[in-house]
């Protein structure tokens, strides 16, 4: 999942950014509103954090201006505000959460999920396609029945999430990519059949197939009754 982080805090921003990366999100920083509108003109984000404070149009004008240009993505503001009204009047101008700082990391992740499973209709934290099962909370995959584990590398886990959000419907490649890298780390396309070729030598043994979808991008499939793969 691609993130935007708007703060203008670089030391808070770089301590945000190394947390969200850690935990698997490509993580992209800008340090003012101005830089974010411009963004979001041209890139796609799950999810934007946003600190109030920033220089110039604040944070608050930031979120009024995005709901205003259509973007529907979630909006998590960041303050050191405390206040009902500054909360409330956060909540008015469009932002889905409010978090006080300072805050403890897992924290913002738990939301964050939350928030990511609203936006994609989803209410658990597992997402699961037949006998497939990733919990994003714990960020464990395992086949049932039996809880075999599947070993996933951080971006093979990004791709297999985004597949599970959108399954049965296709992923869209270029989301995809989106999904995988912000601007510091480039990834191409290529990259991305890589990835997927990995996820398919995983999937294909317990009746699950990745098919291309020409011109677009890719599906996740049942090959056979999970039930039938065992033994």
């Amino acid at each position: 999942m691609r993130l935007l982080l708007v703060e203008d805090d670089v030391m808070v921003a770089s301590g945000i950014k190394l947390g969200l990366t850690d935990a698997g999100y490509a993580v992209d920083w800008v340090g003012n509103a101005e830089r974010a509108l411009e963004v979001t003109l041209r890139e796609a984000f799950d999810v934007a954090i946003i600190d109030i404070g920033l220089p110039g149009m604040d944070g608050l004008a930031l979120t009024q201006r995005l709901r205003k240009d259509g973007h529907t993505m979630p909006v998590v503001i960041l303050t050191a505000r405390d206040a009902l009204h500054d909360r409330v009047q956060g909540l008015d101008r469009g932002a889905d959460d409010y978090m006080i700082k300072p805050f403890e990391l897992p924290e913002l992740l738990a939301r964050l999920r939350a928030l990511l499973r609203r936006s994609q209709a989803a209410t658990s934290a597992v997402l699961s396609f037949g006998p497939l099962e990733l919990d994003t909370a714990t960020r464990l995959a395992c086949i049932r029945p039996g809880g075999q584990p599947v070993e996933l590398g951080p971006r093979e886990w990004t791709v297999m999430e985004y597949l599970l959000i959108n399954a049965p419907k296709p992923a869209n490649k270029d989301k995809l990519l989106q999904a995988l890298t912000g601007w510091d780390k480039e990834i191409t396309p290529n990259a991305v059949e890589v990835y997927i070729s990995r996820l398919r030598g995983k999937l294909e043994p317990h009746g699950i197939a990745l098919r291309s979808i020409r011109g677009f991008g890719y599906r996740l499939e049942m090959t056979a009754d999970p039930t039938s793969m065992a033994g």
